[in-house]
């Protein structure tokens, strides 16, 4: 049996899908846009702020607690393929940077706040 340090040895070298993901409204079209190097664990952080109320997005967060959850999914726009161990932060970065870009989720479109510069 292994012991609990070899168990988490073992999870650390899972390679989650990582990636660009969005939550979408599906009454209105509105998108938020983020990444993560863990997929499958942001959409279970995501979930979990919205229905504590706790979202960095406050206006996603409002009409969460308005609609539901029932009018929103969870949808991975682009995932990294991981051919090595390296540090895939910038590589996260400029792809959420280019959906950000091309998509423009915020104002009337979006629950994303736009960048400045």
């Amino acid at each position: 049996m292994k012991t609990r340090k070899e168990l988490k040895q073992a999870y650390a070298q899972i390679k989650h899908p990582m990636g660009v993901f969005q939550i979408k409204n599906i009454s209105n079209g509105k998108l938020f846009i983020g990444s993560s190097v863990n997929l499958p664990a942001m959409w279970n952080r995501q979930r979990m702020q919205l229905k504590s109320g706790t979202h960095i997005s406050k206006s996603l967060q409002e009409d969460w607690d308005r609609m539901g959850e029932d009018h929103f999914i969870y949808e991975i726009l682009e995932e990294i393929r991981q051919d090595e161990d390296k540090d895939y932060t910038q590589d996260l970065t400029a792809l959420e940077s280019m959906y950000l870009e091309s998509l423009q989720p915020w104002g009337d479109k979006g629950y994303n706040r736009q960048r400045r510069g």
